[in-house]
């Protein structure tokens, strides 16, 4: 068992300009070879280590315009029973865009002696050879700063911190803060606590405010300021921190970002759009809006009174100038007034002493009561909305699943929207997806535990202030004849209706031909009809991966796609085949593909088509289940699919490991080395969230294990048995195994990155096939 670490992977890191790298390592200065401290399992005891654990990483920034000042403040502590010997190692991004660094050790400023790129490679080489550890490839290439030494004895805690200026990367109106954040991967232990902190501060109007990584909190005090947060407890960061912002003058901005791999296939493109920060004094539409709760029997004690608290919030946040209605159900249908009533003062008092007297019994006449909410509407000029709350099965009236949704459009004549939420695993889950889809709506399912008061509080406050309605998107390119169809096509969400305050637009698609493009954002304002154009491009070939999450994004949501196809229309062989195809380009695992994590031995290519569509055909049956809990978490993941924001990772976060049992001892699970815990999904019969450990997601790439051999979705169709004539073995750390890597892309070394002692790689890099042993 090798022992301590000549080197440790610190997480004092400079953020830089997409693609580029600006990792901070600590350097033990230690003449015996040693790995990195990645958690280990150990059988036998050791001799005391070196070994030290991140406590805490903070991050802030102040972005003016398109200038970051950042500040990282790190803690670590000596874990080991030995005094350490550091310095701090901290690669420059390939434009050099960083400026005025300082770093200081517990408030003393230490020199950092800056070298060249080929000098700084010569290091780093050096350091993999001698502990045989490729953690460092992905820094390869890159110039560094290297600080004199310091001290850390056994037990003490150091607060590092790096200040640095850099100019971020802006294409178009969209600029681009990359912040890596996954090296504190390398630490032996969860970091206590992680935060991201950045100030937005734009002397043109802030739109967009986008992670396509990191799920982040927005505040926007102003139409030129905004503010994101971000934290995490007990977690190892696995994947880099990224944020864009587009600014824009007028009501609307939107900025397009395009990626295209392959020059000879389809590209891909996202889009964000978003409508001006309003003040709180300024106008805002007026809407309808009719609320639906169900008050069967099903709903007695604490659902019932969290139903009375959500209608009082919706009633509660109303506006002058709407009108509103409250509708209460069970086997018989009740409204609050005969007709929609104008909010004020007063009607807001009746309303909420109303909601005070619903009371729950009897059986649940779905159809009636969305038959009464929809016949009140009568103007299609005003946005209108039903928000539809129930926790069963149809069990008077009509109980027919078709019908049911035939007479919901057939009633809705005024274009309404409806907002479904389904409480508890009883409801019919697919009757209110259909219901939303046919009414341009949304479904959203709140589990036994839950509280449907925030659910519906939270989801209102989204669709409070609509300030544009009957959104359309369209893309115009120069020399596209009539005869070769869109220039757009498989666009998600698939249908757009109305845009929020505060809210932005994310939308993903395919694109076939590349150049110039305008824009065209339709929609209603008020009483006016808008139309909004925007320049973009969309490109011919990415030279780079600085964008491959749109590629990703995409294909979530269009897993997501599928299996609504597959749920509402039945079983379609074309669709699973696609189904797989794309969960095993793109790890992306759901409960139908859950078998792609299978970490045996198996003979044949990982991407068995037949074997995969086979296997997932059976699975998908479950979609027949509408109620219960499999009926519940199938429709909530389809959803989360479908409405994904974050490109997939193995993990945002890496699952806490348990602590080390004696001091230098490291902590982690037999075989796991340190490496992420793997993709997510949902088990249907638990409902609990499940790592697939076989499956993990490095940048562009998806690698399975199948016995020792990680396989990369480069490689899914290559037969080891059959296409071993195809393959080009090299052995780890050789010199043709570092001429491999002078040819890579930064990416490209991040997946042999991954590789660990006794493992094999199987990977297909610019049409060879490579094992590496």
């Amino acid at each position: 068992m090798k022992r301590l670490s000549t080197i440790g992977l610190g997480l004092l890191i400079a953020s830089c300009a997409a693609s580029a790298f600006g990792q901070g390592l600590l350097i033990v200065e230690d003449t015996r070879p040693v790995p990195l401290p990645r958690p280990i399992f150990r059988r036998t005891p050791e001799p005391p280590q070196m070994t030290y654990k991140i406590k805490e990483l903070a991050v802030q920034a102040r972005i003016d315009d398109q200038v970051a000042r950042t500040q990282v403040t790190q803690s670590f502590v000596n874990t080991g029973s030995r005094q350490m010997e550091v310095s701090f190692v901290f690669p420059l991004p390939y434009d050099g865009a960083i400026d005025r660094l300082t770093f200081m050790v517990d408030g003393t400023e230490y020199e950092a002696k800056l070298m060249k790129a080929s000098e700084a490679r010569s290091i780093y080489e050096g350091y993999i050879r001698r502990n045989q550890d490729p953690a460092l490839l992905e820094w390869m290439g890159t110039g560094m700063f290297k600080t004199s030494v310091f001290p850390v004895p056994p037990g003490a805690e150091r607060k590092v911190t790096l200040r640095y200026s850099q100019l971020l990367r802006k294409d178009h109106q969209l600029t681009d803060f990359l912040f890596p954040l996954s090296t504190a991967k390398y630490t032996s232990h969860a970091v206590e606590k992680v935060s991201v902190e950045a100030s937005i501060q734009s002397t043109q109007e802030i739109k967009s405010v986008y992670s396509p990584t990191h799920s982040i909190e927005v505040k926007r005090p102003g139409k030129h300021q905004a503010t994101i947060k971000f934290e995490a407890q007990n977690q190892i960061p696995e994947s880099d921190f990224r944020l864009f912002f587009d600014t824009a003058a007028g009501s609307l901005g939107a900025s397009v970002v395009s990626y295209r791999p392959e020059p000879n296939e389809d590209g891909y493109f996202l889009l964000l759009a978003s409508p001006e920060v309003k003040s709180a004094s300024a106008a805002r539409a007026a809407k309808t809006v009719v609320v639906v709760v169900d008050r069967s029997g099903s709903m007695s004690g604490k659902k019932i009174e969290q139903a009375r608290e959500a209608l009082k919030f919706v009633v509660n946040n109303l506006r002058d100038g709407d009108l509103f209605n409250i509708v209460a159900y069970d086997s018989s249908v009740e409204s609050f007034r005969p007709e929609l009533q104008k909010f004020n003062e007063e009607t807001r008092q009746q309303a909420v002493g109303w909601i005070e007297g619903i009371y729950a019994g009897g059986s649940t006449n779905i159809d009636g009561a969305l038959k009464t909410a929809l016949g009140m509407f009568q103007d299609e000029k005003r946005p209108g909305y039903v928000v539809f709350l129930t926790d069963g099965l149809p069990t008077a009236g009509e109980t027919n699943e078709s019908k049911i949704v035939v007479n919901s459009t057939k009633n809705n004549k005024y274009d309404v929207r409806l907002i479904n939420f389904g409480v508890g695993y009883d409801v019919n889950a697919r009757l209110l997806d259909r219901l939303s889809r046919e009414n341009r709506g949304q479904s959203e399912f709140v589990r036994p535990n839950e509280d449907l008061e925030a659910h519906v509080s939270r989801l209102y406050d989204k669709i409070s202030s609509p300030v544009m309605t009957n959104v359309a998107v369209d893309f115009e390119l120069d020399e596209v004849r009539v005869e070769e169809g869109r220039p757009v096509t498989r666009v998600y969400p698939r249908q757009l209706t109305d845009l929020f305050e505060g809210e932005q637009l994310v939308l993903v698609g395919r694109y076939k031909k590349h150049g110039p493009a305008k824009v065209t954002i339709k929609g209603r304002v008020g009483d006016d009809e808008r139309e909004f154009d925007f320049p973009a491009e969309l490109v011919q070939h990415s030279g780079d991966q600085s964008y491959s999450f749109v590629e990703k994004l995409w294909a979530m949501r269009r897993v997501g796609e599928i299996i609504d196809e597959l749920d509402l229309h039945g079983a379609n062989q074309e669709l699973v085949t696609e189904l797989v195809a794309l969960s095993t380009k793109h790890g992306i695992i759901t409960p139908y593909t859950s078998f792609l994590a299978d970490d045996q031995p198996q003979s044949g290519p990982v991407a068995d088509i037949r074997r995969g569509r086979d296997r997932a055909a059976e699975q998908l049956r479950q979609l027949e289940v509408a109620d219960g809990r499999i009926g519940f978490e199938q429709r909530n993941e389809k959803k989360a699919l479908q409405e994904a924001n974050l490109a997939p990772t193995s993990s945002g976060f890496a699952a806490t490991r348990p602590q080390a049992a004696s001091e230098g001892d490291s902590a982690g699970f037999p075989g796991d080395s340190g490496r992420a815990s793997g993709v997510k999904y949902r088990d249907l019969e638990s409902g609990e969230e499940v790592s697939a450990d076989g499956v993990q997601i490095v940048g562009s790439e998806t690698l399975y294990k199948r016995g020792k051999t990680w396989i990369a979705s480069s490689a899914v169709d290559i037969d080891p048995a059959k296409d071993a004539a195809k393959i080009k073995t090299i052995e780890r750390f050789s010199t043709e195994y570092f001429e491999l890597t002078k040819k890579n892309t930064a990416g490209e070394n991040a997946v042999l990155a991954r590789q660990q002692t006794g493992e094999e790689l199987l990977i297909t890099l610019r049409g060879q096939t490579y094992c590496i042993k």
